[in-house]
């Protein structure tokens, strides 16, 4: 069965990276077409956010494997949990920020490229996070004048934080880093090479193409929707029917709806409530990053329980 689904993330990273290339021609070649954080936040909702949408029948899971039979403990956790990303973020918004690229590039990192990689090494999880980490810095080196107006509308008003940047872009450190992370994708690449290998690459050169021609938040958006939601949800479908992928698909889909439609109504509200105080656009970057800071840190510290629980 993996060797199916390293087939299949092979074949949707080709269409990915044929995707990108001909989106960006008709961008570059139709300028006045733009895609407004609106069109971003709707997608993160239908398609971004979905692939997490499972996370009840995990936290079922983890209960079981804890003996703990009160479902309503996990709910209350997880709530509980994103609660506190957006308190912490509100009263240390440059540390928050900080420590979710980090744990970010980690994330993404490994969640797009373990399929391939069997041993699960100390050596491994550096190199996944020095992988996921071009997901961070190209938008900064490509676009970074429009990455610091984001950072600012992110309630960050840190000068000494801004400084630190300013110095890293100044001094080529984000080039270096991006040179860093190219380097872990040749290794990842090369260790025990086989031909859907080829997956990593053709991720690299999508994700440089999408931060050089579009802006970070559309960029990230169509990065985050995809290719990092659908191949999560293609992991997802295989574990729900290893035999048959079509009806795990219908098993997924109708199972995650719920929990999409109930975060996209939370979003909405959130929406709503900010907009009385900050533009539109303001709100929907609030939203879309600290809300996902909110639910990504929950989301992770599962996949990592239970995956250590599972040993």
């Amino acid at each position: 069965m993996n060797n199916q689904i390293k087939k299949i993330n092979l074949i949707h990273s080709f269409i990915f990276f044929l995707f990108c290339n001909i989106f960006s021609i008709i961008i570059f070649k139709f300028k006045y077409i733009t895609i407004s954080p609106l069109i971003c936040l709707f997608l993160i909702l239908v398609i971004g956010v979905s692939h997490g949408s499972l996370d009840n029948l995990k936290g079922r899971k983890l209960l079981q494997i804890f003996r703990i039979y009160n479902f309503f403990i996990f709910y209350l956790s997880y709530i509980l949990i994103s609660l506190i990303v957006i308190f912490l973020w509100v009263i240390a918004p440059s540390i928050s920020l900080v420590v979710f690229l980090v744990v970010a590039s980690h994330h993404f990192g490994k969640e797009d490229t373990q399929f391939l990689i069997i041993k699960n090494s100390y050596l491994n999880q550096l190199l996944f996070f020095l992988k996921g980490s071009l997901i961070v810095f190209t938008p900064m080196y490509f676009h970074f004048d429009e990455t610091i107006s984001i950072f600012k509308l992110l309630l960050i008003d840190n000068e000494s934080f801004y400084e630190f940047l300013n110095i890293i872009e100044t001094n080529k450190i984000l080039l270096y880093c991006i040179i860093v992370s190219t380097l872990s994708s040749i290794i990842l690449f090369a260790k025990n090479f086989e031909f859907k290998r080829f997956t990593i690459f053709l991720d690299y050169f999508s994700i440089l193409i999408i931060n050089y021609y579009f802006s970070p938040l559309v960029a990230f958006t169509i990065y985050f929707c995809f290719l990092h939601s659908v191949r999560h949800s293609i992991s997802l479908i295989s574990e729900l029917d290893n035999d048959n992928l079509t009806n795990g698909l219908k098993i997924f889909t109708k199972k995650a709806l719920p929990l999409t439609i109930l975060t996209a109504i939370f979003c909405f509200l959130g929406l709503y409530l900010l907009n009385n105080t900050y533009s539109l656009d303001s709100s929907i970057l609030k939203i879309i990053i600290i809300g996902l800071a909110s639910l990504t840190f929950p989301h992770i510290l599962l996949e990592y329980l239970i995956e250590k629980n599972e040993k």
